[in-house]
């Protein structure tokens, strides 16, 4: 797992199966982003077996394989999509290329698992959910600032029992650290990452729906800008946007590339949760100066104040629950109209978002 370069950035946790093996079968493709093999870990750690990958980059399979041996090698997406054992496809592929192959996945029968951002387009979108609803497959999406992160479960847990009140606002903060000459080169075609709040900010606008409980949200304004990167024309190393949810809860969260080398991980992200009765600040990865371990929980309500370090103590139940939603055609892991909400929203603020700098 890598501290220092987000886009390799693969939590493990550990093994809590809900399955024996065999029992859920699952594939890996398009492993353009790092994030694949932290979506591998997670379900290999809730007890799905990992038959299949398929790249056309053959360095890339390499690579998978040398991390997962037992992976068989297909030779096209389609000996994947005609193996009656694979239930799931797990795939992280170039963002404008996330849309079309969930659903040629879904239209072979199989449930969809991509990294985020799941589209870049409205269009992509609508399509997705049209086949959702011909075929009954599953488009989920590996928002990992919230899935992968154990304060951020934790967060969860505590706001559903009630220990601050009513959610009033989420304050998400998603710096990352550029690693420029170690991007791909589509990284920085704003056609195929869609734009800074389009990808990162999905993270930071799924945890404002799923910590405030909003089913939807306007977005009352966002702003992109390239400030620190002239080099590289199209890319966004700034974002941040304001929403209001259908409960009246409110968002502001920030997503940047200009984390300083001084750091000792990718990205300080933190969030801060405040409701009626009391307040939550999570430090997910580094506590500044402190401790460069993640997983910091500071909560303040009216029985006092609590520092709870949480690392290796709550786990990933997304994974798991995920299975079973695939096998028993459930919706604990997270609903369907959660996951395209969450998409919906970052692409809406992408598209009316506010160049600010140039």
């Amino acid at each position: 797992m890598s501290r220092a370069n987000g886009m390799n950035y693969a939590p493990q946790g550990k093994p809590r199966p809900v399955v024996g093996p065999g029992e859920f079968v699952f594939a890996a493709m398009a492993l353009d982003h790092g994030h694949i093999y932290g979506m591998c870990n997670g379900l290999k750690e809730a007890g799905a077996s990992l038959k299949w990958v398929y790249d056309p980059d053959p360095e890339k399979v390499e690579r998978f394989i040398a991390t997962y041996p037992e992976a068989q090698v297909a030779r096209s997406e389609d000996q994947i999509f005609q193996d009656p054992e694979v239930r799931l496809v797990a795939a992280a592929a170039i963002p404008c290329d996330r849309g079309p192959l969930g659903v040629k996945t879904m239209r072979h029968g199989k449930d969809y698992f991509t990294d985020k951002t799941p589209f870049t387009s409205l269009e992509q979108l609508a399509e997705a959910r049209t086949v959702v609803a011909a075929t009954g497959r599953k488009y989920m999406v590996y928002y990992s600032e919230r899935l992968h992160v154990e304060s951020a479960v934790f967060a969860g847990q505590l706001v559903q029992d009630g220990a601050i009140g009513r959610v009033v606002q989420v304050l998400g903060l998603g710096p990352h650290r550029l690693n420029a000459s170690a991007r791909p080169d589509w990284f920085f075609r704003k056609a195929q990452y869609g734009g800074i709040l389009c990808d990162i900010g999905s993270h930071q606008i799924e945890q404002f729906l799923y910590y405030a409980g909003c089913g939807d949200a306007e977005v009352l304004h966002s702003k992109v800008g390239n400030y620190n990167n002239p080099e590289y024309p199209e890319l966004e190393d700034y974002g941040d946007a304001t929403l209001l949810g259908d409960n009246g809860a409110t968002n502001y969260c920030r997503v940047d590339w200009l984390t300083p080398d001084g750091l000792s991980t990718w990205g300080d992200g933190r969030l801060t949760i405040l409701g009626t009765n009391g307040y939550i600040e999570l430090r997910k990865y580094v506590d500044i100066a402190r401790d460069n371990g993640g997983d910091h929980l500071y909560l303040v309500n009216g029985e006092g104040e609590f520092h709870l370090e949480l690392g290796g103590k709550v786990g990933f139940p997304y994974f798991g629950e995920l299975i079973l939603d695939c096998l028993n055609r459930t919706e604990k892991a997270m609903t369907q109209a959660h996951a395209f909400k969450a998409a919906e929203l970052c692409l809406k603020a992408q598209l009316q978002a506010v160049r600010v700098y140039k």
